[in-house]
């Protein structure tokens, strides 16, 4: 067999890297659940015509067909993996409202598919930790400003960059439009999402010739996206441009609500950029994009906004609003940067020396005892010298080897690269354990011998790149 070659986009981590992603998951989903959030998981396909009239992500949905389908049975043609995990929620609440409490909250950690082109910290397939909020009929705007909080509750916690999240209002947007005339505010809201990654001239370009604006309503489309402010200011730079609408104005109190709540709660955390859109068309109301502090160049790593129609089926009417962290992107940029690590790369915390074959049963009776207690262990794979079982443990990064009884003694010192335990051997009947780090070594019991807190686990590390 030829060796294999990778996938581009479908990123598969070495363990060290896992542990890391197991740990900010479940940082993520604590922080979920302490806001009362409640976890669900959705199927992985949907229905194609659910997927493409959500926005611009034809190109992007991956189909599924079976590979000896018949060919007279299209059926299967007619589903698509989920690109990501809003839409199949709001499909989900629609199926289930009747069993569901509202307002609902729900948390979801799942993997999510995008036919776009790789790139350093984009990628195919990708895990997503979604929050959303929906309520029947009504919503209050408050849980706008509710969701970035969380966020950044759950990314505090972290060994990772400071975040800091942009906030806009699509009514400002739309409103502002209309009122200089600009009659296809959704072309016009595509074309300035694309402001950070083409550049002004070339947005200018898109408005005229894809939302059929004038050049001057162009120049004040880009007047209204350059503007900025950590405070409620923005909304009299807003003023100050001279446009009115009644929908402008209600979106700049909305804006202004969930700045001026995160200036509260998390100051330097929100900064209102009204030059976000967000490419989706689902979006009605507040939109978040979240910057890594340092990897502003890669754009959003989190991100989402307020939806009024995605879930609605005739009288049916369920708004919401949700935020999404993209932890594949994120943990993808910070191994590319060298800036994530971790303590040890196997979770385990002990090794248990094997003195002989016939001393495998005992050394298993210790392993259980310990890993009883919640202290990692696994046993050595062979009954080397203890100076190669030691070279073991450090390889893997273990920092504990425990002797048991009275092992046969290869002639080394506690303070040394291997040998036997302390003073030529274990008392009698009894074990010992050696910090393979430092070099001491005590007796131990099985049963109540407990390493330093800071050793329990593999800890998560940031590190300063270069």
């Amino acid at each position: 067999m030829s060796r294999p070659t990778p996938l581009s986009g479908f990123p598969e981590w070495l363990p060290p890297q896992r542990m890391i992603e197991q740990y900010v998951l479940d940082r993520i989903r604590a922080t979920f659940e302490l806001h009362g959030f409640a976890p669900l998981e959705t199927r992985a396909v949907e229905p194609l015509d659910q997927l493409l009239r959500k926005g611009e992500t034809s190109k992007e949905v991956y189909v599924l067909r079976r590979l000896q389908e018949d060919s007279a049975d299209a059926s299967d043609d007619a589903l698509g993996l989920h690109f990501d995990l809003t839409v199949p929620f709001a499909r989900f609440v629609l199926e289930n409202a009747g069993k569901l409490q509202f307002p609902f909250r729900r948390y979801q950690i799942q993997k999510v598919w995008r036919g776009e082109r790789p790139q350093e910290g984009r990628y195919r397939e990708f895990a997503q930790a979604d929050i959303d909020i929906v309520d029947r009929d009504t919503l209050g705007p408050h849980y706008e400003a509710e969701l970035p909080l969380v966020v950044a509750d759950a990314l505090g916690g972290l060994p990772i960059p400071p975040i800091r999240i942009q906030v806009n209002n699509r009514k400002v947007c739309e409103g502002f439009y209309r009122g200089v005339g600009v009659t296809d505010a959704e072309a016009a809201l595509r074309a300035v999402d694309k402001l950070d990654k083409i550049g002004p001239a070339k947005v200018a370009e898109l408005l005229v010739s894809t939302a059929g604006t004038t050049e001057a309503q162009a120049r004040a489309c880009l007047a209204l996206a350059g503007i900025s402010a950590s405070d409620a200011s923005f909304a009299d730079a807003v003023l100050a441009l001279g446009v009115t609408d009644p929908l402008l104005d209600e979106g700049l109190a909305e804006l202004v609500r969930v700045v001026q709540a995160g200036a509260e709660h998390a100051p330097g955390l929100l900064v209102a950029d009204l030059k976000i859109a967000r490419g989706l068309d689902y979006y009605t109301g507040t939109v978040y994009e979240t910057q890594l502090r340092g990897y502003e160049r890669f754009g959003s790593i989190c991100s989402g906004g307020r939806y009024d129609n995605l879930a609605a089926s005739g009288d049916e009417r369920y708004p919401g609003v949700g935020i999404s962290i993209g932890v594949t992107r994120l943990l993808g940029l910070l191994f590319g940067a060298g800036a994530l690590g971790v303590s040890r790369s196997v979770p385990s915390c002990v090794l248990v020396a094997l003195p002989d074959e016939d001393s495998r049963a005992r050394c298993d009776r210790i392993a259980a005892a310990l890993r009883r207690r919640g202290i990692a262990t696994e046993v050595s794979p062979s009954a080397a010298k203890y100076g190669k079982q030691i070279r073991y443990a450090e390889r893997r990064g273990i920092p504990y080897v425990w002797f048991p009884g009275a092992g046969p003694d290869s002639g080394g010192g506690a303070g040394g690269s291997g040998g036997a335990p302390a003073g030529g051997g274990a008392p009698a009947g009894g074990d010992q354990v050696k910090d393979i780090r430092s070099g001491a070594q005590c007796p131990a019991d099985a049963a109540n011998w407990q390493p330093p807190a800071e050793d329990l686990h593999p800890r998560i590390l940031g590190v300063s790149p270069g």
